[in-house]
């Protein structure tokens, strides 16, 4: 992992009148953002290749990934818990204790499908939640949820063609843009989208799919999969004016393909 230099906390999460955390969710208005991705299973921080159980490769302990990136001045982490959405167990007491060590603000992925799971996730201080199955198999429940939490729900388009994957993606689930019509209705504040075929494949960004995407939505997009080089960053931060606000980067950073403080330099330049 890259050296660490320029360390800079953001502002604490506040408390909302429900007693949960909040963080201000990030926007148009701001700097494009990178979120260096830390991955969970078992314990260990791991990446996968094109989301596949047991493609892991692990990198040792999460929490140490976690403030690794922090102290590279990340100003956000994407965090996966990998057993809770393959449906096989959950690291919620060690996704807690991650979350509760850093002074930057998380996007916390993985296993969220109802109240009990969303409410466990955002009580960890996680400024914003993702849900993906969920979407496609209870949407009724997501729409609540929208009204509910407000921006700090986000919903997971994993996509593989025009077809979203589901379930850890181990099953496919609605059309991409059916569903999307459909959460923009629902009133949906933001889309993380990836394509699966490409994630952990150092292959490239399909940035076709986050063009169609933006051109479908007026709510802002975080790209993710298959970034493998300071172009593929530059590239997509040059979407920014079409709407997408930031990019996913794991196995790039993890292979050393390059350092977060120059992933971040290119970001902020583009």
């Amino acid at each position: 992992m890259p050296s660490t230099l320029n360390f800079s906390a953001l502002p604490a999460a506040s408390v909302g009148r429900d007693g949960l955390a909040r963080n201000p969710p990030y926007g148009r208005s701001v700097s494009f953002v990178v979120l260096p991705a830390v991955d969970v299973a078992e314990g260990s921080a791991v990446r996968l290749v094109q989301g596949r159980a047991g493609s892991e490769t692990s990198y040792g302990d999460p929490l140490a990934a976690a403030l690794e990136w922090q102290r590279s001045g990340a100003q956000w982490i994407h965090l996966v818990d990998l057993d809770a959405a393959f449906g096989r167990g959950h690291n919620r007491e060690l996704i807690a204790r991650i979350v509760a060590a850093l002074d930057i603000r998380v996007e916390l992925s993985g296993g969220v499908r109802d109240d009990e799971s969303l409410d466990s996730a955002l009580a960890t201080g996680a400024a914003r939640v993702n849900v993906g199955t969920a979407a496609l198999d209870d949407p009724d429940w997501v729409r609540d949820a929208i009204n509910r939490v407000g921006d700090r729900l986000a919903v997971a388009l994993d996509v593989r063609g025009s077809v979203l994957a589901a379930r850890g993606w181990t099953r496919d689930g609605g059309e991409l843009f059916e569903t999307l019509e459909r959460l923009n209705a629902d009133g949906c504040a933001r889309y993380v989208v990836t394509d699966v075929r490409r994630d952990g494949t150092l292959t490239g960004p399909n940035f076709d799919l986050l063009r169609d995407v933006c051109a479908a939505t007026d709510r802002p997009v975080v790209a993710s999969g298959g970034v493998s080089s300071l172009e593929d960053v530059r590239a997509i931060a040059e979407l920014a004016p079409l709407g997408v606000e930031g990019v996913i980067v794991g196995k790039a950073l993890y292979a050393g393909r390059f350092t977060l403080e120059e992933a971040l330099d290119v970001a902020t330049a583009a």
